[in-house]
């Protein structure tokens, strides 16, 4: 499955390089979010991006944030 990065704004925050419309693999969300997690703004995280965290730290990461 595919996310769209302006979905997310702490994804989108760390996906700069990438443009809001461009969609990314769920297994890369995570990684991109384990690779750049001292930018993520966890005060300012949404109730359904913190979710979707935590569904991709179950499916792709075994239970376990890498950060």
């Amino acid at each position: 499955m595919q996310l769209r990065v302006a979905d997310y704004p702490q994804l989108r925050l760390i996906a700069w390089n990438r443009r809001e419309d461009d969609l990314v693999d769920e297994d890369e969300a995570l990684a991109l979010y384990e690779r750049n997690w001292r930018y993520v703004d966890q005060q300012a995280l949404s109730q359904d991006e913190r979710q979707l965290i935590d569904r991709l730290v179950r499916q792709y990461g075994h239970g376990v944030l890498n950060v």
